[in-house]
């Protein structure tokens, strides 16, 4: 019997060695063909042009392609859906955000994915602020404004989201909780269309990404009325947070990660995540990724998975706080 152990644990070494040897070879090849980023979002938005620019410069370090596949459409769930059903080979990769993967697993009784295990963390890319943003022709020059008119006329006010789910439909849901507003909520397929009828005054007000309204407030198409993060902007130095406007522990940061499904090799993974990183951390890369209006992340795989975990929980709350629900 031990004759026999010894020969089935030197056969399981062998075998374990031939498996790393073979993911080393497999890891080396990759990629062999065009590799695709499924952008859950319309052509324009802050993911979508991040994606872009990273699928730009990864063409010429892998010397092959990397598409962009834009797949918008229920409040990203489409996008997301496809690509943790896509085979785990290296050849799918998802720009997904908090929407995709930290708000919907608790706004959607059933959803066709579970982020934690179906989806593999390469890195967190981008961050940004989210701009409360009004139309000109309404009568709010900050959120205070905003609040009295909502209380004025219950139900009367809309809000624009880039679809249901999303950050730009959980912000203004939950500020409309903590401060016993009522507001009508429209969603559209992506941010665009969005920002396109809050210029038009279709709509009256949208909470939308920094890098989609700033050219708009820039131009005075729109006004600015209040910024989501715990610090000022410094794309919007002059427009005041909503902490600083009284609405205590309101918080919000969007932000663009790179994930793979799951069983995706961690080596191919590992080499993504690396080649993303150098490729953010280019001056040329970082000098357009502050003229986007984002903030560089980059981070590790270690370091965005738990900032990922930490994410659901985040939001998990907020979904709570705010009673948003999509059927």
């Amino acid at each position: 019997m031990k004759c026999n152990s010894s020969v089935a644990i030197s056969a399981l070494v062998l075998m374990a060695t031939g498996a790393v040897i073979s993911a080393g070879a497999y890891g080396q090849q990759w990629p062999a063909k065009p590799v695709r980023i499924i952008v859950p979002f319309a052509p324009g938005q802050a993911a979508d042009i991040i994606s872009r620019l990273i699928a730009e410069r990864l063409t010429s370090v892998f010397g092959q392609q990397i598409l962009v596949d834009n797949r918008p459409g229920a409040g990203s769930m489409i996008g997301a859906e496809l690509a943790a059903k896509s085979p785990p080979d290296g050849y799918t990769f998802l720009a997904g955000g908090a929407s995709a993967l930290a708000i919907n697993p608790h706004l959607y009784s059933k959803l066709g994915y579970d982020t934690l295990r179906d989806f593999a963390p390469v890195t967190n890319m981008t961050a940004m602020a989210m701009v409360f943003c009004v139309n000109p022709a309404l009568p709010a020059k900050n959120i205070a404004d905003l609040i009295k008119l909502a209380k004025g006329r219950p139900g009367e006010l809309t809000f624009a989201s880039s679809g249901n789910g999303s950050v730009a439909h959980l912000a203004p849901a939950l500020l409309s909780t903590m401060t016993d507003v009522k507001m009508t909520h429209v969603p559209y397929k992506g941010s665009i269309p969005a920002i396109t009828d809050l210029i038009a005054g279709q709509i009256a007000v949208a909470a939308e990404t920094m890098p989609t309204v700033l050219p708009h407030v820039k131009a005075g198409k729109i006004r600015a009325i209040g910024v989501t993060t715990a610090k000022r902007s410094p794309f919007l130095p002059d427009v005041a947070t909503l902490q600083e406007q009284g609405i205590q522990g309101f918080e919000m940061m969007a932000w663009t990660a790179l994930v793979a499904p799951m069983g995706t090799p961690a080596l191919i993974l590992d080499r993504m995540s690396v080649e993303v990183a150098k490729a953010i951390h280019t001056s040329d890369l970082q000098k357009r990724i502050q003229e986007l209006a984002l903030s560089p992340i980059a981070d590790t795989r270690e370091h965005f998975d738990a900032f990922l975990k930490s994410e659901l929980v985040k939001w998990g709350r907020a979904v709570k706080a705010s009673g948003a629900k999509v059927e």
